[in-house]
């Protein structure tokens, strides 16, 4: 080989393996502390449409395992089903309800694609939860929210102090953690 075959090898190699490099930096939805890879796979398909309620009698009733796309209301005109747990929310923020209907009592992550106020109710009391975490300019999903959800009634899903009127969100039953 010459030395020109060698240099152009080498530079070729940089950039190829160069150009790989900025696309795997740029994904910023690679750093979750958690396997995200369910809400990743949910959130690249396609979306069922939704209004978000404005109150209880008229929030939709979502299941765990599907994507939704949901179109929300202007806050002040939401009737929650108990305060919500963010108190002072954006000027004209956005807000909507919607029933979530569980198979079984367990640990189950709520995703979404931007930044707002999640919170889950169950008989008229939010309910705490126990881990969340988000990435900054991920929005496939942007914050995951888990909660243990006791019981199978349907719990109110609180959506509150987004800056958008629409929001894409899952609900996904938490997997076994590896130790």
């Amino acid at each position: 080989m010459r030395v020109t075959d060698t240099a152009a090898a080498i530079f070729l190699a940089i950039v190829v393996g160069g150009a790989n490099a900025p696309a795997l930096a740029a994904d910023s939805c690679t750093d979750f502390k958690w396997d995200v890879s369910k809400e990743r796979a949910l959130f690249a398909g396609p979306a069922a449409s939704l209004a978000g309620g404005a109150n209880v009698k008229s929030a939709p009733v979502i299941v765990p395992n599907r994507l939704y796309q949901v179109q929300l209301l202007p806050q002040a005109r939401v009737r929650f089903a108990a305060r919500p747990g963010k108190q002072t929310p954006p000027a004209g923020a956005y807000a909507g309800l919607a029933r979530l209907k569980i198979p079984e009592s367990d640990s189950y992550r709520v995703a979404i694609d931007a930044q707002f106020w999640i919170d889950v109710v169950s008989k008229g009391s939010l309910l705490a939860a126990k881990d969340f975490q988000g990435q900054h300019g991920c929005n496939a999903p942007h914050k995951i929210v888990e909660f243990y959800l006791a019981g199978t009634q349907p719990f109110i899903l609180q959506l509150s102090s987004a800056t958008t009127d629409r929001i894409r969100l899952t609900i996904t039953p938490t997997p076994a953690r590896k130790l």
